[in-house]
């Protein structure tokens, strides 16, 4: 039987008041002092008090990565173990602060120790060199903790992110940015779509497709590899006129020149180009809101022929089941870009239902972490 809550929050289930005596419970001092000595709830209360920590103390470990990539640590002990005092003198790191920072990557499993003092790469630490644009994106994070510096301000809306300012000049944004910076986020954008379209073609099947649209497909990062896994395919990117060169010359480098087009234009403003029987979406629809996206899709369907398939890919929330990935990671990144928002991949079967589409298909993905995958068909 349902209750009235006296603080004012509408009825209460059982459950909800069973959740509500536990939050109690264990939100007393006296039941976590106790908790800690008790044998049966000794394991639980330590390792929810070590996941605690480690949520208070995430900024700091954060830094400890950022630092060992930007300072060159991992580069230095590619090839070996070395010492704090070789390391501080490569890095231009005082000896006794080098000693601090490879102290903390160990900790953080980065490096390991050795038995006469020096350090080396773990599996993890030597994992940095080989995951593209992963190393690029940590030193990019620098301007996402800034963002991120006031999060009561951020959550209430009231931050003038970085992050606005400087994503909408690689969406093809006129505006005066610093050419460095351009080229870091343009690179950024190319180098970790490797990883995308990786796990994207993993999860999907084109040989029974003759022709790919790849809408705001960027410098063509996605078409490459898929021009590399389906020789026979042909290649169309559809994207602003700005990274028509880019896009280019990443075709003419991978030898694709001959079946690639590129189309220039606004999906926002100008029709798509028609021909193809796939189109895919690569990290696009967590860019924009829903009216663009709703416009989008519809327009993608009035494009493709019958039969025709649409392929999208990007992080997504976990919806009902949140995860970390999507939901505590890209979301927030989402709102420090201030252009789009991270969706579930229900809702975004929903959006392709109401524009038309059906059999609505999400294939598994080996890491879901790096993007998820939706697909559908026109009838």
């Amino acid at each position: 039987m349902a209750t009235v809550d006296n603080h004012g929050s509408g009825t209460q289930s059982l459950t909800d008041r069973i959740a509500a005596w536990r939050d109690r419970l264990v939100g007393s001092r006296d039941f976590q002092s106790w908790a800690a000595r008790f044998p049966l709830t000794r394991r639980t209360a330590r390792r929810d008090g070590e996941r605690l920590f480690d949520l208070v103390a995430g900024f700091t470990y954060s830094q400890v990565l950022h630092a060992a990539v930007s300072l060159g640590l991992v580069e230095h002990l590619a090839n070996g173990p070395r010492s704090p005092a070789e390391l501080a003198l490569r890095c231009g790191v005082p000896p006794e602060r080098m000693a601090v920072l490879c102290q903390a990557a160990a900790a953080l499993d980065l490096l390991k120790r050795c038995r006469d003092g020096r350090f080396r790469l773990t599996r993890l630490g030597a994992a940095l060199n080989g995951v593209p644009g992963l190393r690029e994106m940590i030193l990019h994070h620098s301007v996402l903790y800034r963002d991120l510096a006031e999060p009561g301000a951020f959550f209430r809306g009231e931050t003038e992110t970085e992050l606005a300012g400087f994503w909408p000049y690689v969406f093809g944004a006129d505006g005066d940015v610093d050419p460095d910076v351009a080229v870091t986020y343009s690179n950024l954008m190319a180098d970790s779509q490797v990883l995308v379209a990786e796990e994207t073609l993993k999860a999907i099947d084109l040989s029974d497709t003759t022709a790919l649209l790849d809408i705001g497909g960027g410098t063509g990062a996605f078409l490459a590899a898929v021009g590399a896994a389906y020789p026979e395919l042909a290649l169309h990117l559809f994207d602003l006129p700005a990274v028509a060169p880019a896009a280019r010359d990443r075709f003419d480098a991978a030898g694709l020149s001959g079946r690639a087009a590129i189309h220039s234009g606004s999906f926002q403003r100008d029709p798509l180009p028609i021909g193809a029987d796939a189109i895919s979406l690569i990290r696009v629809l967590y860019d924009h809101q829903d009216t663009t996206v709703r416009a989008l899709l519809a327009s993608a369907h009035a494009t493709l022929p019958p039969g025709g398939r649409i392929v999208i890919s990007e992080p997504m929330s976990g919806g009902d089941r949140p995860e970390r990935a999507g939901d505590a990671y890209f979301a927030l990144y989402c709102l420090a870009m201030r252009t789009g928002t991270v969706r579930s991949a229900r809702r975004i079967a929903d959006l392709l239902s109401e524009a038309g589409f059906v059999a609505v298909t999400t294939p598994r993905v080996d890491r879901p972490f790096v993007t998820r995958v939706v697909t559908a068909k026109k009838a």
